[in-house]
């Protein structure tokens, strides 16, 4: 008990550490400032853009940025999703592979491009190795970088300065943050025993006398970049409970802090850029409580074990239901709680076995967005509730909504509705559609509340471009392929377009002096009524689906009903 609360705490404490230091290397570089990498990356960065005939220097409107944003990852998904469809044809390919369904395909793309990799298909048994490497590790870091990108666009915008320019910021976040980690981590994952491998799976002979075949392939590059640009697809159906991708607990240490680091690090270049490093601070540890607090209740939860179960034995026993025993019940909780929390969506033990506390708990993180976010997308997701809840606090003291001396109008308070009312509209509709028609749509395989659970989340992880599943889902469908498609690109794109929108409206705000009326948003008491706003802002939108899904659930087990 103590070492796996030791594991926890070890985490929690590693947060702490690289917050400042990791996000002030990050606000150096989109700030233009020195850096130790600029005498390898920047001869590389001018001549990229330069051959592309791209002028980095040359600042966007909202609406240039995001054309950028759309017209970019639309031509990577073109090109993804014809390496996917005539992956046959191509080499790398050791098992013989053919083309998936056109809508598998179209789904795997669509998810991979939006920084998502929801999967309804195993790595080994579908995609080749050219299509894993050459198509979906391509978008891992294209699409984290697109989210990047925009996060400090929207920082930019919010602190007064102009937006920048969407190539110039994509490229950075490559050169400067995905790919030297990614290096560094995949050497240090191939030393404890990832593979790294082009040769076709080994075949070894069973003690039955029984041939078998053993999946491997070039895992620890596309594994580190997985964490770290909070892909979550894995190279492997299981993900990072396969020995492969994620052999022993040292291992998980590395990947569950590799993909806290940057949404971690952004709160803190958000106080950077911005010129206040102490709200910057106070942010975090708002974030980091509720994130403490999640991890507690599922770690709780997941160590009290299933009472049916422990009726049956006569003691208590942790839930080890669908977990690694490597990994045991609190680092799969930690796990749980991270992955849905930073919307990387890579799982080490399987969500559908949760308890019914962890499963309220990954299915809050998906509904807020914002413990600690998705990759960039996610940091400006918490920026907007802290506009709504400047222009709120401000109409209710009678204090002027502003925000670093800027007015929150009509116009904000517009977009930032539409940012927030497009997340339960991408789960919501399609998820009662879904259960309208159980026996032909929703390929449930536990009924009940749990069921409703199973769907809830399918739609929840797609609109927050999360990836994760209550998996046990019959979801490789048409009709699911199609219908969360809409939720990815809806989850994706349309906050995206709305962000860059707000972020250009107040950049281009007179700043109106500070008076006594102004509302300060760098205090304790104000980031404590931000919490309070989250947690009811989400409440109103999403208790009920949690009254009828894990809630109830809950309730069943303890009754015995």
């Amino acid at each position: 008990m103590f070492l796996n609360l030791l594991s926890i705490g070890i985490v929690l404490l590693i947060l702490v550490a690289i917050f400042a230091p990791f996000g002030g290397y990050m606000a150096r570089v989109f700030q233009g400032e020195k850096t130790w990498l600029d005498p390898l990356m920047s001869p590389l960065e001018s001549g990229f853009l330069q051959l592309f005939g791209i002028r980095p220097h040359r600042s966007m409107t909202g609406w240039q940025y995001a054309r950028a944003v759309l017209y970019s990852n639309l031509a990577m998904g073109i090109f993804v999703f014809l390496i996917l469809m005539f992956q046959g044809f191509l080499p790398l390919n050791p098992t013989g592979l053919t083309a998936p369904s056109w809508d598998l395909a179209l789904h795997t793309t669509i998810s991979f491009v939006t920084n998502t990799n929801q999967q309804h298909y195993s790595g080994e048994t579908t995609y080749t190795y050219a299509s894993q490497m050459w198509g979906l590790g391509y978008l891992m870091f294209t699409s984290a970088a697109t989210g990047i990108a925009v996060a400090i666009a929207f920082i930019r915008g919010l602190s007064g300065k102009p937006l920048g320019n969407f190539y110039l910021d994509l490229t950075l976040a490559i050169t400067r943050i995905l790919l030297p980690i990614s290096l560094v981590g995949a050497i240090v994952l191939l030393g404890l025993g990832v593979p790294e491998t082009l040769a076709g799976p080994a075949i070894a002979t069973t003690l039955e006398g029984q041939t078998q075949y053993i999946a491997r392939g070039p895992v620890a590059h596309f594994e580190i970049i997985k964490e770290l640009g909070e892909n979550g697809g894995g190279f492997f159906g299981i993900n990072s409970a396969h020995p492969y991708e994620n052999p022993n607990n040292l291992t998980n240490l590395i990947e569950n802090v590799i993909m806290l680091c940057i949404p971690v690090g952004l709160i803190y270049t958000y106080g950077a850029i911005a010129g206040n490093k102490k709200q910057g601070w106070l942010i975090f540890w708002m974030v980091w409580i509720l994130f403490a607090i999640l991890v507690g209740i599922s770690a709780i939860a997941e160590y009290q074990g299933n009472p049916e179960i422990n009726a049956l034995l006569g003691s208590s026993q942790p839930n080890l239901e669908g977990k690694e025993t490597r990994f045991g019940w609190a680092l799969t909780a930690l796990w749980a709680v991270s992955t849905t929390g930073t919307m990387c969506g890579a799982v080490n033990g399987m969500h559908d076995s949760l308890m019914p506390l962890g499963g309220f708990s990954t299915l809050s993180n998906l509904f807020l967005q914002i413990v600690w976010g998705g990759q960039g997308t996610g940091t400006a997701y918490l920026f907007v509730y802290l506009i709504l809840t400047v222009f709120l606090t401000g109409l209710m003291v009678g204090r002027t909504p502003e925000l670093f001396g800027r007015k929150i109008e009509k116009r904000e308070i517009v977009l930032a509705s539409i940012i927030l009312l497009v997340h339960p509209i991408a789960i919501l509709i399609p998820g009662a559609i879904t259960l309208a028609f159980p026996e032909t749509l929703a390929g449930i395989t536990n009924p009940g509340f749990h069921g409703l659970s199973q769907v809830v989340y399918e739609y929840a992880s797609a609109a927050a471009n999360n990836g994760s599943g209550f998996e046990g889902l019959d979801d490789d469908t048409l009709w699911w392929n199609l219908s969360t498609s809409f939720s990815l690109l809806a989850g994706r794109y349309i906050p995206i377009i709305a962000l860059l929108l707000l972020a250009d409206s107040l950049s281009r705000k007179q700043p109106v002096p500070e008076t006594p009326g102004t509302l300060r948003t760098d205090s304790i008491l104000f980031t404590s009524v931000t919490a309070g706003a989250i947690i009811i802002l989400g409440a109103l939108t999403f208790f009920p689906v949690l009254t009828l899904g894990p809630i109830a659930e809950g309730f069943q087990l303890a009754t015995g009903l």
